[in-house]
C-alpha cells in the first residue's frame, strides 16, 4: 500500500469564512465545502498495490499511522479544524480560517519524489466573491440545509397547524371551550413544549423505546421511524413555542375586549409573560441561535425562568379576582386545586426544575495530548450511549458531550478544543466543573434499538460511539472513523479503545497518512460489507448530510445529528 504525504508548499493566505455556533457548544463553518471529504485521492506509482484507505488494522508492522515531519518547524497544510468532527488541525492562530486553496484546487503527482502539490484553480477575487456570497444565503443555509420535509419541519408544521386550527374555531365561535380557556391552551403548549426538551423525561422515553421495539421481531422501518421522530422533537418544541404566543395573545385580546371583569394587574402580567415568551422566541431563531448561542442560552433560561414565576402570579391573580367585588378573594387553595391550569404550571415547574436539582461540582482530571482535544475524567461508569452536561458556571453556559465509558468505575468525555471554554481545557484545565448528574439520552443511545448498527465517526465525533466497543452492546456494532493524526490528537488511550476492539469490525482512516477519502462512498461500501441495518454518523453538518444522504439513495437507512437535535 502506497501512502503520500502532501508537501509543504507555498500557498496565500485563505479567506477568512463565516463561523457560527452550535447548539452544543461548538462551531460550525457557515461555507459548506463543495463536498469536504472528497479530495481526489493520491494516485498510486505501483497500479498493484491497492488503494489508500485502512481497511482494518491499526498498526502496520506495529507502527502507528502517524506523519513526522522531517523538520520541526514544518507544520501541516491543513487548517485548524472549525468544528469538533472535522478532520483537520493546525496552527493556533487560524481558527478561523479554512484552506479554500486546498480545497478547490487540484492536486498532482510528482513521482520522482512522490508528493502531492496542490494547484491553486481560481484567483484570490474569486474566492472572495464566492465568500461574499455565501455570507449572504446564511439563513438559507441554516434553514434550508437539511431539506424542506425533514421529520423536524414536518412536526413543527403539524403542532403549529393544529394549534392554528383550534384558534381558528375558537375566534368564529365553533369551540367555546377554547375560547373560554384560551390561556389554558397557551400552558397546555408550554407543557408539551417543556416535555419535549425534558432530559429526565426523555430519558425514560428512549429507554422505553429501546427496551419495546429492541426485539428482533419488530420490524426495521418501525425502528427507523421511530428513531426519526425522537430525533426530531425539537420541531414539536419549537411549535408549541410558537402556538404558546398564538394562544396567549388571543387570551390577552379577549380580556382586554371585557377589561371590565378584569384587573389591572392581571393585564399587566399576562403582558409581561407574551413579551418573555415572544424573546425567547426570537432569541431562539436559528440565526440569531447559532451566530450568537450564549445570548440564545441565557435568554431562554433567564426570561424562561421569569416568565414561569410570573405564570404562577398570573395563575393566582386570575383565580383568586372577584369580578362582582372588584376584589381578591381570600379562599385561593380550595379553588386552586381545582382548576387545570395549577395543575399543568405545577408540572411545568417540576420539570423545569428536576434536572437543576441534579446540579454538582466534581473533581475531574483534565489532560491533552495536543492542542487539538481534551480529555475530561470522572469518577463512576455511565450506561453506553448517553450524553453529559459540563460548565464552568452553571448559570451562565452549559456544553453537551457524549461520554466515554467502560461501564465501570470512571467515565470520560472528549472536548475538542474549538471555543473559549474548550480551549480553556487545554491551556487552563481546571481541577472541578459543574455536571448534571443525570446523563441525557440522544441519537447514539438508540443504537441499542437495532442488531447490526455501523457507526460513523469523523474527528473528536468519535467520543459518542466509544462506550459500545467497551461495553456489551445488545447491537453488533462495527466502526468507521476518520480523523488527522490520530494518536497525536487524541493520545494513546483514545487509540487504544479502537486498538482492542475486533479488527474485522474496525475501519480507520488517518487524513494525515493518506489524506481525505470520500467519507460517504466508503460508508456505503462498509455498511454493505457488513451488512449494517442502519448507519449512524457524526460529522460536521456538510459531512453527515453528505454520509446520510448518500446512504439513503444506496437504500440505507441512516442518520445524523440535526442542527436542533
Amino acid at each position: 500500500m502506497e501512502l503520500f504525504v502532501p508537501s509543504k508548499t507555498s500557498m496565500k493566505s485563505p479567506e477568512k469564512i463565516a463561523r457560527f455556533s452550535s447548539c452544543r457548544g461548538v462551531a460550525f463553518e457557515m461555507k459548506p465545502h463543495s463536498d469536504p471529504f472528497a479530495v481526489p485521492p493520491p494516485l498510486v506509482v505501483d497500479g498493484g498495490r491497492g488503494s489508500n484507505r485502512f481497511w482494518l488494522p491499526w498498526n502496520h508492522q506495529d507502527a502507528p499511522f502517524r506523519v513526522h515531519p522531517s523538520d520541526p518547524s514544518e507544520r501541516s497544510m491543513s487548517m485548524r479544524s472549525s468544528h469538533f468532527c472535522d478532520l483537520d488541525d493546525t496552527d493556533e492562530n487560524d481558527f478561523e480560517y479554512d484552506l479554500t486553496d486546498l480545497e478547490i484546487g487540484s492536486f498532482v503527482q510528482v513521482e520522482k519524489e512522490q508528493k502531492l502539490v496542490p494547484v491553486s484553480l481560481t484567483s484570490k477575487c474569486e474566492q472572495q466573491a464566492k465568500v461574499s456570497k455565501q455570507k449572504e444565503s446564511r439563513l438559507s443555509i441554516i434553514l434550508l440545509d437539511q431539506g424542506l420535509f425533514t421529520v423536524y419541519k414536518r412536526l413543527f408544521m403539524v403542532s403549529l397547524i393544529l394549534n392554528i386550527i383550534g384558534l381558528v374555531l375558537a375566534a368564529t365561535g365553533h369551540f367555546p371551550y377554547a375560547r373560554r380557556k384560551a390561556a389554558l391552551f397557551s400552558i397546555w403548549n408550554i407543557f408539551a413544549l417543556t416535555l419535549c426538551r425534558s432530559e429526565v423525561f426523555l430519558r425514560v422515553v428512549f429507554w422505553l423505546a429501546v427496551k419495546v421495539l429492541g426485539r428482533s421481531w419488530v420490524p426495521l422501518g418501525f425502528k427507523t421511524a421511530t428513531t426519526s421522530l425522537l430525533q426530531s422533537l425539537g420541531g414539536m418544541h419549537s411549535g408549541c413555542g410558537v402556538s404558546s404566543v398564538a394562544w396567549l395573545v388571543y387570551a390577552l385580546s379577549l380580556t382586554l375586549q371585557n377589561r371590565e371583569n378584569t384587573s389591572p394587574e392581571i393585564i399587566v402580567v399576562a403582558s409581561t409573560i407574551l413579551a418573555l415568551l415572544c424573546l425567547s422566541c426570537l432569541a431562539a431563531f436559528p440565526l440569531v441561535r447559532h451566530l450568537h448561542h450564549n445570548v440564545f442560552e441565557r435568554t431562554h433560561r433567564f426570561a424562561g425562568w421569569t416568565a414561569l414565576a410570573l405564570l404562577w402570579a398570573f395563575l393566582l391573580l386570575t383565580i383568586s379576582y372577584d369580578p362582582n367585588s372588584k376584589s381578591y378573594s381570600n379562599h385561593l387553595s380550595s379553588r386552586l386545586i381545582k382548576q387545570q391550569e395549577f395543575w399543568f404550571t405545577l408540572a411545568i415547574t417540576a420539570l423545569i426544575i428536576m434536572p437543576w436539582v441534579t446540579v454538582r461540582r466534581v473533581p475531574v482530571k483534565v489532560s491533552a495530548s495536543s492542542g487539538h482535544a481534551s480529555i475530561i475524567k470522572f469518577e463512576g461508569g455511565v450506561e453506553a450511549g448517553l450524553l453529559g452536561r459540563i460548565s464552568p458556571s452553571p448559570l451562565s453556559e452549559w456544553h453537551a458531550f457524549g461520554i466515554i465509558s467502560d461501564g465501570k468505575t470512571e467515565h470520560m468525555m472528549l472536548a475538542g478544543a474549538v471555543g473559549d471554554f474548550t480551549k480553556s481545557l487545554v491551556s487552563d484545565p481546571p481541577s472541578h466543573l459543574w455536571v448534571r448528574k443525570v446523563h441525557f439520552a440522544g441519537l447514539p443511545y438508540l443504537i441499542n434499538m437495532y442488531e447490526r448498527v455501523m457507526v460513523v465517526a469523523t474527528g473528536s465525533g468519535i467520543c459518542v460511539f466509544l462506550s459500545f466497543l467497551l461495553q456489551p452492546c445488545s447491537a453488533d456494532v462495527c466502526l468507521v472513523w476518520v480523523a488527522k493524526g490520530i494518536e497525536h490528537n487524541f493520545g494513546r488511550e483514545i487509540k487504544g479503545m479502537v486498538n482492542g476492539y475486533p479488527k474485522d469490525k474496525v475501519i480507520v482512516h488517518d487524513t494525515a497518512v493518506s489524506g481525505r477519502p470520500n467519507v460517504a462512498q466508503l460508508s456505503i461500501d462498509a455498511a454493505k460489507n457488513w451488512g449494517a441495518q442502519v448507519v449512524i454518523v457524526t460529522s460536521n453538518p456538510q459531512g453527515s448530510r453528505d454520509v446520510v444522504n448518500a446512504c439513503k439513495a444506496a437504500g440505507i437507512p441512516a442518520f445524523g445529528p440535526i442542527w436542533d437535535s
